[in-house]
C-alpha cells in the first residue's frame, strides 16, 4: 500500500507541474469563461481519467518488459526534455480556441471531447507513461489524474480572480525548473544503479 501512495504523490506532483502553463490549462480557462466551473471540471476529469488510464497501461507494460535502471535513465532525460518543452510554452491554436469558445454542446461533453483530443501525445500523457514504467499503475493513474484536474481547477480559479493577467512567464519558468529537478534526480538514481 505504501508503494501506491508513493506513486500517487509523485505522479500528482509531476503532472501538476507539467500542466502549469500547458495548453490544457489555457483551454480550461477558456471553457470557464463560457460555462460554469463545475461542469468544465467534470468534463476535464472524465477525459483525463481515460487518457491517463491509456498512458499508465502503456507505461506499465513497458516497465514490465524493460530493465528498470535503463528506464530511469531514459525517464531522467525525458523529464529534462519536458522541462525544455515547458520553457518553450504552449499556445492554443485558433481552432482550439474557437472550439472552446463556440461549442454549443453541454459543458461536460464539450470539455471532455476537447481535453481528450488535446491530451493525446501531450507532455502530460508522455510524463504519465514515463512515471508508470517505474511505479505501480494504480497510484500513477490516480495521482496523474488528480494532478491534472487540480492544475486545471487552479487555472479556472485564478483566471476568474485575475482575468487574463496571469503571470504566464513565471509559471512556465517555475514548471521548467521543477521538471529539471525531477530529471536530474532520476538521472542520478539511474546512474547510481548502473555504475
Amino acid at each position: 500500500m505504501t508503494a501506491v501512495w508513493s506513486a500517487l504523490a509523485l505522479s500528482f506532483a509531476v503532472i501538476f507541474v507539467a500542466e502549469l502553463g500547458d495548453k490544457s490549462q489555457l483551454m480550461a480557462l477558456t471553457f470557464a469563461t463560457r460555462y460554469r466551473a463545475l461542469p468544465v471540471l467534470i468534463g476535464i476529469s472524465a477525459a483525463t481519467a481515460v487518457v491517463h488510464a491509456v498512458s499508465v497501461g502503456i507505461g506499465y507494460g513497458l516497465g514490465a518488459a524493460l530493465p528498470t535502471d535503463w528506464i530511469s535513465l531514459v525517464a531522467g532525460v525525458a523529464f529534462l526534455a519536458f522541462g525544455a518543452w515547458t520553457l518553450r510554452g504552449d499556445k492554443l491554436t485558433d481552432e482550439e480556441r474557437e472550439k472552446a469558445q463556440k461549442s454549443t454542446r453541454s459543458a461536460v461533453v464539450a470539455a471532455s471531447v476537447a481535453f481528450f483530443l488535446a491530451e493525446l501525445g501531450d507532455k502530460t500523457m508522455l510524463a504519465t507513461i514515463t512515471l508508470a514504467t517505474n511505479h505501480g499503475w494504480l497510484g500513477t493513474w490516480i495521482g496523474s489524474t488528480l494532478g491534472m484536474v487540480a492544475a486545471d481547477a487552479l487555472a479556472i480559479a485564478v483566471g476568474r480572480l485575475l482575468g487574463k493577467a496571469l503571470p504566464e512567464r513565471f509559471i512556465r519558468y517555475g514548471a521548467a525548473v521543477l521538471f529539471a529537478i525531477f530529471g536530474v534526480w532520476l538521472l542520478i538514481e539511474a546512474l547510481r544503479a548502473l555504475v
